[in-house]
């Protein structure tokens, strides 16, 4: 099934993408209640056979099918992705032998989640704004210390998934050393819907999901890759993620960036703010997937950044 969370001037509903109309359910159903109260099964039961309401597809604005879940984490798994970016700030792409110890992670902003077809404003003060190609993995049941063997039984779908990066900002957070921070604090796209895994089977090689996947800026192609070129399974990490801690339903778990997909990979000046393709005002980024749909999301012009003053000093 594919759900979604849409509005169509009524308030927000839930519902199942049924070819070109959306089944929905009663008012004040939401995708993340189902998912924490393990009912998802039953109410697209509901949603096909006796549903709320039906409206055509062209007449709802999909929102977000998670709107605000209760974490979100965002791995590194492509591990190419990496080599990319060091080669394109002049670096080797060689990777220390850390990266082969473990998957890593940070926390991101759950509170800035946006909608597939969603404005993106540009983040304050930014001059090196930049998308990235992923893909999100939602936990349908709950579990710590899960063995990567069978982490994956925990997932009960994907959605597209795109970490939108002040890349000037992060340079900061880089420096201060502390973690992700206002590089990574102002957008992450999900959507447009959360696809239950059973739909996504056809797309498995090798017992791995091998769906396509692409990102464009303005129609022009950016990358195009496929899932299984993982270096790090999402069985994998999300084993690692729930050692000593709890993955919690609803979660959503980033791939991390499909190789090339962001800009900071095609970077070709020795200087990084020399670049001339860093997202503008008027950009349309679209990521697409197989099974998974498409975003289509216009860059905005951000907000002036309000100066903070020096530090007070405490002796």
């Amino acid at each position: 099934m594919k759900w979604v969370s849409y509005e169509a001037g009524e308030g927000v509903r839930t519902g199942v993408i049924d070819g070109e109309s959306v089944r929905g359910l009663a008012a004040g159903t939401t995708l993340e209640a189902l998912i924490e109260g393990g009912s998802l099964a039953e109410a697209g039961d509901d949603a096909r056979h006796a549903p709320a309401e039906v409206r055509a597809l062209d007449e709802v604005r999909l929102l977000a099918p998670l709107r605000r879940p209760p974490s979100v984490r965002d791995g590194l798994c492509f591990l190419e992705h990496l080599r990319n970016c060091y080669r394109a700030l002049g670096r080797d792409g060689a990777l220390h032998p850390v990266w082969s110890h473990s998957p890593t992670f940070y926390f991101a902003n759950r509170d800035a989640i946006a909608g597939p077809y969603d404005d993106v404003p540009i983040a304050p003060g930014s001059t090196m704004f930049d998308l990235e190609l992923e893909v999100g993995a939602v936990i349908g049941r709950g579990g710590r210390d899960l063995h990567p063997d069978r982490a994956e039984e925990h997932i009960v779908g994907y959605t597209l998934f795109n970490d939108w990066t002040a890349r000037d900002h992060q340079v900061v957070d880089l420096t201060q050393g502390i973690g992700q921070a206002k590089g990574k604090d102002c957008a992450i796209t999900l959507g447009p819907a959360l696809v239950t895994v059973d739909e996504l089977e056809p797309y498995r090689r090798d017992g791995r999901l091998a769906f396509e996947l692409s990102a464009t800026v303005n129609g022009e192609e950016l990358t195009r890759g496929t899932l299984d070129q993982m270096d790090w399974t999402f069985g994998q990490l999300l084993a690692y993620a729930s050692r000593g801690t709890e993955l919690t339903p609803g979660a959503v778990i980033g791939s991390g960036t499909v190789p090339r997909g962001c800009l900071l990979e095609h970077v070709d000046t020795p200087d990084p703010a020399d670049f001339t393709r860093w997202l503008q005002p008027g950009d349309v980024v679209s990521l697409r997937g197989e099974g998974l749909g498409e975003t289509r999301q216009t860059v905005t012009k951000g907000i002036d950044v309000i100066p903070l003053g020096p530090p007070r000093v405490v002796r």
